[in-house]
């Protein structure tokens, strides 16, 4: 999978999930999940279960830790695509 197509991928899950006052078009690669997007906590847990589902891997807590900006999901998601 393309850099790109993931990068895409992403954007669409996270589209579900933004409040009324964010678009997609603010999702850029250096947006922080909860100062920039204002996606709150459960939202967040909510994008980790459907960024597992679609790239059908699994993240643990310290994952879910470390994502704090779409690059940091963006590097979760290729270090675990690596690891299958």
């Amino acid at each position: 999978m393309q850099e790109e197509e993931k990068y895409q991928k992403l954007k669409d899950i996270i589209k579900i999930y933004l409040p009324e006052d964010v678009t997609i078009t603010d999702v850029e690669k250096n947006s922080h999940f909860m100062n920039n997007l204002n996606i709150n906590s459960a939202n967040l847990v909510d994008i980790v279960l459907d960024v597992e589902d679609a790239f059908d891997i699994r993240l643990e807590n310290d994952d879910m830790d470390q994502m704090q900006t779409v690059n940091d999901a963006m590097a979760i998601i290729d270090a675990k695509l690596k690891e299958k």
